[in-house]
């Protein structure tokens, strides 16, 4: 941050909003005259972009993507970084030298009393604000295992925004200077921290509502890529409603209506849906495939037949940007290959093809047990009971998250009971029932398998 305000980045400077440290760290460059300063201005005056927000963006994306100074070393291998970062290759050389040239650690060290103040004013506000999500989702953030939550108070930014950007499960919220509160922000990109996976986890439930996207498509001011991509929109109107359920309840109705004239078609139903939560003793994650069950098409479509949408868009004082990293690599590999094995009719071919790239393209072993297990459903599907069962074998040799593990062991208990092992069979049900976090899906297929293997076995 302490580069480019020295070569260009100019945004809203002039904002009495902006925190007078951005304005002390610039003059102490200009005090240092680093000689790197003259091929950074070159750099970024290549890579400039013409909505200031979208250029502050690339530029934290590429902070979160390397290592600490004075290397800058690539965090990720360089096939896996979003295509923005890759981009910018080549700053981290110059970033360096800068570095040391300007003495950026001193400026760092003198800095913090004034960052200490900024963070102490968001500490209480936040951790109330995340306090009551995970007590309302009956969760905690300890539960997103492998995976982490973490916000930036950054001072040398342009004022009054809020950008989130996610990395595969890591989500990091960029606060700047702002008169306002931006707690609301914060806690909206903590809730899709805690959401964001259940649409994935039960994306064949929730595609059975997928008809109520057509709603959408008139709505003048909804985001395209909400348009176009279902789970995405119906995870964004089940925060929308979740927040509508944290408010006053004077305040609900008004928020649920807001976002349904902006286009958020779902968030109705979820809001109904949620009453029903309340009322219950599970927890969210296992509760959602029941909220997703109670959505009745017929009433939506009642609902939304006679919808009116906005016809202004509202002015906010803060500027939002939500920046999810879309995958790239292996991930986006897995995800493509996921596709074609569920496509109707299913690419089971270039499925396998995918998996296999996955497999022996990387390390992290929690792809690998995606694909792996990938691999034994497409042997089922082929009809190979054998390499079915030595695929979802050597998946659990992985470290496959709980939804794999436990459909694993249901697999496998199947298989067992096919081949005439009930006793074996029963043993793999129960592992699956015994795997924290896994899905109610999952645990119901587990225990009918024991019932099944239990009476061949008496």
């Amino acid at each position: 941050m302490a580069a480019i305000n020295a070569v260009g980045y100019d945004a809203d400077l002039q904002s009495p909003s902006n925190s007078p440290l951005r304005a002390a760290v610039r003059r102490w460059v200009v005090a240092k005259a680093p000689p790197s300063l003259a091929e950074l201005r070159r750099f970024y005056l290549d890579h400039r972009q013409t909505d200031p927000v979208a250029e502050l963006s690339q530029y934290v994306d590429f902070a979160l993507s390397v290592d600490e100074p004075p290397e800058f070393r690539w965090r990720y291998r360089q096939q896996d970084l979003a295509p923005d970062v890759q981009a910018l290759d080549g700053l981290q050389g110059l970033l360096a030298k800068f570095y040391q040239e300007a003495d950026i650690e001193g400026a760092w060290h003198q800095s913090q009393p004034a960052i200490d103040e900024a963070i102490a004013r968001y500490h209480r506000p936040v951790v109330d604000a995340l306090t009551r999500v995970n007590a309302y989702l009956r969760s905690s953030n300890s539960q997103q295992l492998g995976a982490r939550f973490q916000i930036y108070v950054e001072l040398l930014a342009a004022p009054n925004q809020v950008q989130t950007h996610s990395f595969r499960n890591d989500y990091f919220v960029l606060v700047t200077p702002s008169p306002d509160s931006q707690i609301d922000s914060v806690r909206h990109a903590y809730l899709h921290f805690m959401l964001d996976p259940l649409p994935v986890r039960h994306a064949d439930a929730l595609e059975k509502k997928r008809g109520l996207i057509d709603y959408a498509q008139t709505a003048p001011f909804l985001e395209d890529y909400y348009k176009k991509d279902f789970p995405r929109l119906a995870n964004e109107c089940l925060i929308k409603a979740v927040e509508a359920r944290l408010a006053p309840s004077s305040a609900r109705q008004g928020l649920v209506d807001q976002a349904l004239r902006q286009g958020f078609i779902m968030t109705p139903a979820w809001a109904d849906a949620l009453v029903l939560y309340e009322k219950q003793e599970q927890g969210f994650r296992f509760f959602f495939p029941s909220l997703i069950e109670a959505i009745d098409l017929k009433h939506e479509e009642r609902r939304l037949d006679n919808i009116q949408f906005a016809t202004e868009r509202p002015a906010p004082k803060i500027r939002l940007a939500e920046h999810p990293v879309e995958p790239v690599g292996p991930q986006k590999t897995l995800e493509d290959a996921e596709r074609m094995y569920f496509a109707d009719p299913p690419d089971l071919a270039n499925a396998k093809a995918g998996y296999q790239r996955v497999l022996s393209g990387t390390e992290d072993k929690k792809l690998q047990a995606k694909a792996c297990y990938g691999l034994a459903r497409v042997a089922l599907r082929e009809n190979d009971a054998d390499a079915a069962e030595k695929l979802f074998a050597k998946t659990l040799e992985f470290e496959p998250d709980s939804q794999v593990k436990a459909w694993t062991d249901v697999y496998l208990g199947r298989l067992a009971s096919a081949a005439g092992e009930p006793q074996r069979a029963i043993q793999r049900y129960q592992a699956a029932l015994a795997v924290e976090g896994a899905s109610d899906k999952a645990r119901q297929a587990a225990r009918e398998g024991i019932e099944k293997a239990s009476g061949r076995h008496q």
